[in-house]
This record gives structure tokens, C-alpha cells and sequence, in this order.
């Protein structure tokens, strides 16, 4: 149900108003509201205080909003400002990589050096660190820290081997079985036998290659000089009894023996 209409009141001054506006624009209700919000007194209203209006928080306000401008910065840091890149250890990384010393990558340098070590390789023998010599055209057979002289030239039945001559008829290395006998007789064997041919490397003949393997040994064929230089390396670090070798004197000469 409608709840009937307040019938307006107006003031003397309100209908002064409104006989002057009205020749003026036709009278409607629109026009009668606004005349009475222009004459009717205005009352200010009551607003909830703020907390912006606080003199101390506004303050504070200004000051925060002074440091956020001061922390924009909309230029590249300089290159000194600029942190120092660190390391895995957080350590300063440095500009050029340091000087390389050789001395601490030898890892064999406080090893101590076998007695059987070949000092000199002559061209009619050897002469070892423990100050032994082997000369006279002999070779040299190093087992489990002993030294042997070695002429496996001298045996065999002339076919192959022996009769002052290394090589067969095909140009192979070969010696007969006896020429390791020593080798037979050790217990454990060495696990490698690094085979010196004198100056020039040959290929081992199969029966020389079979003895050898016989024995549950390797074999690294390579020429006296280098053969001697990997037997000193291996023996340091390996030890004596993990490696042999057998090396010809480096003036060899075949035939001439």
C-alpha cells in the first residue's frame, strides 16, 4: 500500500524565488528542489576523523614517500659500484688465473725411486739407482727389485732366436721359452713385462707373444729408451712387484753378438 506524499512547505523567500525565476523558465518540480538546496542553510556534516589528518602520521607519510623517490634510481650502477663476483668458496674470484706450479702436480716427487730404476741406458748396458752396472754388451732382466744380466740371444736353435740374432725370417721379435725362466720361477709374477728391443721397436713373433702369456703376464713392446722411462714410472708408482722389464742394450746390433 502507497504511503500518501508530505505536501511541500515553502518559506516567504522560497516564493519570491520562485515568482522571479518563473517568468523567466516554466515552473517544475526539478526547479522548485533546486531553489530550496540553494536557500536552505547548509549544515555541515560529521565525518569520522582521519588518520592521514594525524600531524605525526602525516609526517611520517611524507617522509616514507621522500625515501621511496630516493631509492629509485633509473640509471645503470657504475662499474665500481658493482658487487665483486665470488666463488664456489666465496672467495673473490680473481681477475687472471695464477702461475701453474709444476712442482705440486708431481705426485710421484715424494715417492721413493725403486733400486732397480735405470739411471743411464749405455749402448752396451745399464746402469741402475742402486749404482749396480750391467755392461759388457749383456741386457738387462728387473724382477721383483733384483737385476739380472740377460743375453737371450745366446740360446735357442738358431731358427728363430739365438745364435747372436733376435729376429726371425719374417722380421719378428723372438726368443725361446728359457729366456724367461726367471720369470717362471717368481712367485706372485708381475702382473706386466715392458719389453725394451733395443733402438727400433719390432713386432713379437707369436711364439715369443704366447710364452709370454703362458706365464699370466702382459706385455708392452716399445724401444729400450722409452721402455726404460715407463719401467722407472710404473715401479714408483705401481711397485716392483706389480712390473718387469726386459730390456736389450740400445746399441744392439743384430748378428753382431
Amino acid at each position: 500500500m502507497a504511503t500518501p506524499s508530505t505536501p511541500l512547505r515553502l518559506s516567504l523567500s522560497t516564493l519570491r524565488v520562485l515568482r522571479q525565476t518563473t517568468a523567466a523558465r516554466p515552473f517544475t518540480q526539478a526547479a522548485v528542489r533546486g531553489s530550496l538546496r540553494s536557500s536552505s542553510p547548509q549544515t555541515p556534516t560529521s565525518q569520522p576523523p582521519s588518520l592521514l589528518s594525524h600531524p605525526r602520521i602525516n609526517q611520517s607519510s611524507n617522509t616514507s614517500s621522500s625515501h621511496a623517490h630516493r631509492l629509485m634510481h633509473t640509471t645503470p650502477p657504475s662499474p665500481r659500484a658493482r658487487r665483486t663476483p665470488l666463488a664456489h668458496n666465496r672467495e673473490p674470484v680473481p681477475d687472471r688465473a695464477p702461475p701453474t706450479d709444476f712442482e705440486q702436480m708431481d705426485v710421484l716427487a715424494s715417492a721413493p725411486v725403486p733400486t732397480t730404476a735405470v739411471e743411464v741406458s749405455h749402448a752396451d748396458g745399464f746402469s741402475l739407482n742402486s749404482g749396480v752396472h750391467i755392461r759388457g754388451g749383456a741386457g738387462a732382466l728387473l724382477v721383483a727389485g733384483e737385476a739380472f744380466a740377460w743375453r737371450p740371444w745366446l740360446g735357442g736353435d738358431g731358427g728363430g732366436a739365438g745364435g747372436g740374432r733376435l729376429l726371425n725370417e719374417k722380421g719378428q721379435w723372438e726368443v725361446g721359452e728359457e729366456a724367461f725362466a726367471v720369470l717362471a720361477a717368481v712367485w706372485p709374477r708381475p702382473d706386466l713385462l715392458i719389453l725394451g728391443l733395443g733402438p727400433e721397436i719390432r713386432p713379437l713373433s707369436p711364439t715369443t707373444r704366447r710364452a709370454i702369456s703362458n706365464l699370466g703376464m702382459r706385455v708392452e713392446v716399445l724401444d729400450t729408451r722409452n721402455a726404460a722411462s715407463q719401467y722407472n714410472m710404473l715401479a714408483t708408482e705401481r711397485g716392483v712387484e706389480d712390473v718387469a722389464a726386459a730390456l736389450i742394450p740400445i746399441g744392439w746390433k743384430e748378428g753382431a753378438q
